[in-house]
């Protein structure tokens, strides 16, 4: 992110601008939605370390993405709040079918 873009939306734009590439989106996916049904397998198991475990493999996931994909780095390492709430933001995208405007937004 550019020196001066602190607000969510500048933060949300520069989120999508290093997603670009639909194989990068893909893995966010799969680990976000593994990540989620790890919470939920946690919760009924009573045993936070599935949550745990869930967490790691889908930002492991993630960075694959980032690393051999997009090859850029995580937005996760300087803005981790922004970048969880985005992950789910985007997911929501996808599921609903809204991504592809948002994207069409952000990368002009």
């Amino acid at each position: 992110m550019a020196p001066g873009e602190e607000s969510f939306e500048s933060f949300w734009q520069h989120y999508l601008r290093h997603h670009a590439q639909e194989g990068t989106r893909i893995l966010h996916v799969l680990g976000t939605l593994l990540a989620a049904l790890a919470l939920v397998a946690a919760i009924i198991a009573a045993n936070p370390l599935i949550a745990l475990a869930g967490t790691v493999l889908g930002y492991l996931l993630a960075w694959t993405g980032h690393f051999l994909v997009e090859r850029n780095r995580p937005a996760m390492v300087s803005y981790p709040a922004w970048s969880f709430v985005c992950d789910v933001r985007m997911f929501r995208l996808w599921i609903t079918g809204q991504l592809k405007s948002e994207l069409a937004k952000a990368l002009g």
